[in-house]
Order: structure tokens, then C-alpha cells, then sequence
């Protein structure tokens, strides 16, 4: 297959039969850099990548990369930040892996894809100065990838490395992995300025329906939680927990205020475990009232949690959570709060998957000002990569990834933002290593 800007390098193209994916020696996997300090942990991902295959598989493996253009890369070649050929290739090629893009805020009419300067006129940046990098506010990149690939399954997991800083001191007790639902909620766009149409329309209907009343000046949304969208994020939840033989997953909601939403949620990962899944689980009802507290032998605990308890729980006892299905904005909040509790957001992996596409991301931001200087952590994009060779079945590989952060990480050899949390510890042997300089650490502990 051809496309207008991207070549096709010679590879194994993945395949997906009967929901189960078939890869080559040398599969063709995407790479879309990011903007901003994607320039610098991409490649330091695609080196520690590199490295591990060639030592797991001897040469006889090695993945084919196939730059996919999107962001500022994007917007110099099509003109916009997200053509449909980005979208087009990820879907041909099944595996992806991305850096971080620029999402803007607020209320000006154009971004800066350099810096990410926002302002209210095009062509050049008022902050930076450059001539190509500004276009008009766009909503983010990344949930529109997830949407128009329908990547319904964010999965995010969470655990602790030895040597890591945190402020809790039950991170050492932290493994588990949130699934996070990615088509919905407030995230699905359904968003309406004040005084608009659509919101004043919205306003009158409720008005004309229940007699409640909204105030005229209020901007509105939508929060559409179906039991579809729900029922597929919540399989995708009980299958993991099933295929890696973990003790229990939990619904995270918030129905006890939101009962038709968050509350159909939980409602919809009962009935699916019942429906689907009645073999293998108990439900924690059933846990009390059928087998006094004492979880049966082979079986995997179904319990739901409500969102504001859920942020108290991975703090006080997170060894009680193996796997977290959860809707989308609180899947948002509950992710980064819980990378927080081992070390912080530079560690985070995370993953994009559908039916069929795989979509692996850094789970940071740009950092435009760090951008080019070879200093920041690549630790979530290598990780992310880490969950990429897994997905593909290279565990061989992906292991040697993580045995090798884990050592660089124990023996100090670190980028500055651990560095600086280790030396505040007290630790005298650290070293400080650059992007590349910790991708080399990784590569040379495997």
C-alpha cells in the first residue's frame, strides 16, 4: 500500500487474526517522534529497543521503524497536525509507539507546535520566533487518535522500582494496572461554550423536561457512558487479570452521585463478570455471604470501589489492587495520582489498544523547554516500549528492558529529575546521565 508521505519500509506486517496478533521476525512497527522533547526520548527508545532484541534473539529478530508524522512533523508536511494518513498508516501496520504532542489550552485561537506558545493570530511566534510552527487550536492529538482508531482501552500500569524516591511509604507495595476507558465521558468532545446553541438548547430542554434549572451563562457538557463502551473496557480488564493470574479487579466509579453514568458502569462490570466471566470470579457479595470471607481457590475477586475512596485505598493499602477498570476522566486523574505514589510521571508507561491496533505512548507532556537538550527521563516511552515488545510477544526482550532500568535505576545512574530526588534523599552515589546517557545505562545492565 502507498501513501503521500509515508514510505512503507521492507518488513513482517503485523496481522491480527481471530483476535490474535502474528508477528514476524522483522516487524514493521510506527513511530511517531512528538513534538518537543519527543526529538530527544524517541530515539533513546529506539537505541534501548534495538539493544534488547539484538541481545534476546541473537540478530535474528530486530524491529523495522516506520516514521508516522503527526504534530509538528505533521503540520510541516500536510499542514495540519493530524492528517487522516497518520491514522490511515497506524491502521495498516497494527503496532505503533508515540512520543508526547502538544495539547493546547485555553481560549487562543493558535498554538506554537515549537514551544507551545498559544496566541491569537497566526504565523509567527510571539515566544519563540519561529515561522512554521503555529496553527490554529486544535483539540488534542492524542484523544483523537484513540477515537478515530478506536482505541476504547487505556492501560496503564503502575509499579514501583527499587531506588525511586516516593513520598509514600507503601510504594514498595504498588503493582497494578489501570484500564482506563477512552471513547467516552467528558473526553468524547461533547463540550459547548456558553451562550452557544447548542448549550442554551440544552439548558431549555432540561429546563422543559425536568424543571431544573441551569444558569443561562453556563458552558455545557456531555458525559455519555454506554453500556457498550463500558462492557468492552471492562473484558479487556477481567481478560488481563485472567491471562496474568491476578487476584481481583475492581469497578471505579462514582455512582453513588452520577447513577445513571458511573453507576450504570459498576452496574455494567457485574454483569458482564456474570455473564462472561462466571467461572472464573466471585464477586465480593458472594465472597461474604457464600464463602465467609475466604476467597475460594482459583478464583478472582470482582469488587468495585467509589472514585474519591479509590485515591485514599492506593495510598493506605495498594496491595489490595491488582487491576482498576475505570471510566475515562477519573481513569485520567487515578493514573497520574498513582504514578505519583512510586516516583512520578517520568516513569509512567501506557497503552492505547483496541480490537485490533496497539498504540503505545509517553504519558507526559512536551516540555518544549527542555526541548533538543538531551536531558530529560525517556523512562515512560521505554517502558511503553516495554509493554509494546510484550504485546508482541518478544517477552524475552521486554524483560531485559526492564531488568535493565531497574539496575540502572538501583545503581543511581539516572537522569536529573531522579537525581535530584535521590541526592535529596541523602544519597552521595548518584550519577547524573542524559536522555541518551540513561537509555546507554539501561542498554549496558540488560
Amino acid at each position: 500500500m502507498k501513501f503521500e508521505h509515508v514510505t512503507i519500509p521492507e518488513g513482517d506486517l503485523i496481522q491480527v487474526k481471530n483476535g490474535q496478533i502474528e508477528v514476524g521476525d522483522h516487524p514493521v512497527v510506527g513511530c511517531l517522534r512528538g513534538d518537543g522533547i519527543g526529538l530527544d526520548i524517541t530515539p533513546a527508545m529506539q537505541a534501548v529497543v534495538g539493544a534488547a532484541v539484538e541481545k534476546a534473539y541473537g540478530g535474528k529478530r530486530s524491529i523495522v521503524w516506520c516514521p508516522v508524522y503527526a504534530g509538528l512533523e505533521s503540520l510541516q508536511r500536510y499542514g495540519t497536525e493530524l492528517p487522516q494518513e497518520a491514522v490511515d498508516v497506524i491502521q495498516y501496520l497494527k503496532v505503533a509507539i508515540k512520543g508526547p504532542f502538544t495539547t493546547p489550552i485555553g481560549e487562543e485561537t493558535h498554538v506554537c507546535l515549537y514551544c507551545a506558545h498559544q496566541q491569537y493570530h497566526g504565523g509567527t511566534c510571539d515566544k519563540c520566533g519561529k515561522t512554521d510552527g503555529v496553527t490554529k487550536r486544535f483539540r488534542s492529538i492524542n484523544v483523537r487518535l484513540r477515537q478515530m482508531l478506536d482505541l476504547y482501552a487505556c492501560v496503564r500500569p503502575i509499579r514501583y522500582f527499587e531506588g525511586v524516591p516516593s513520598p509514600n511509604k507503601y510504594a514498595d507495595k504498588v503493582d497494578f494496572v489501570i484500564f482506563r476507558e477512552n471513547t467516552e465521558d467528558v473526553y468524547a468532545g461533547h463540550d459547548f461554550e456558553r451562550g452557544s446553541d447548542v448549550a442554551l438548547a440544552v439548558i431549555n430542554l432540561i429546563k422543559e423536561m425536568t424543571g431544573r434549572q441551569i444558569r443561562e451563562d453556563s458552558g455545557i457538557g456531555i458525559k455519555p457512558i454506554s453500556e457498550f463502551g463500558s462492557k468492552r473496557l471492562i473484558r479487556k480488564a477481567c481478560q488481563w487479570a485472567v491471562k496474568q493470574g491476578l487476584p481481583s479487579v475492581t469497578f471505579v466509579h462514582k455512582g453513588n452521585i452520577m447513577k445513571f453514568t458511573e453507576g450504570s458502569f459498576c452496574k455494567y462490570g457485574y454483569e458482564l463478570v456474570a455473564d462472561e466471566f462466571g467461572d472464573k470470579f466471585v464477586t465480593e457479595k458472594d465472597l461474604w455471604d457464600k464463602y465467609n470471607g475466604q476467597m475460594p481457590e482459583g478464583k478472582i475477586l470482582a469488587k468495585d470501589r467509589i472514585a474519591d475512596s479509590i485515591f485514599q485505598q492506593i495510598q493506605t493499602r495498594p496491595g489490595e489492587y491488582s487491576v482498576l477498570a475505570v471510566p475515562n476522566l477519573n481513569g485520567d486523574y487515578l493514573s497520574d495520582a498513582a504514578i505519583a505514589l512510586v516516583g512520578g510521571l517520568g516513569l509512567g508507561p501506557g497503552a492505547n489498544i483496541g480490537d485490533e491496533v496497539a498504540l503505545f505512548e509517553a504519558t507526559h507532556g512536551t516540555a518544549p523547554k527542555y526541548t533538543g537538550m538531551d536531558k530529560v527521563n525517556p523512562g515512560s516511552l521505554i517502558l511503553s516500549a516495554v509493554m509494546m515488545l510484550n504485546h508482541m510477544g518478544w517477552n524475552e526482550a521486554a524483560d531485559l528492558i526492564s531488568k535493565g532500568m531497574g539496575q540502572a535505576i538501583k545503581d543511581g545512574h539516572v537522569t536529573y529529575d531522579l537525581e535530584r530526588l535521590m541526592r535529596g534523599e541523602g544519597r552521595t552515589d548518584v550519577t547524573k546521565v542524559s536522555c541518551s546517557g540513561f537509555g546507554q545505562a539501561i542498554i549496558e545492565r540488560m
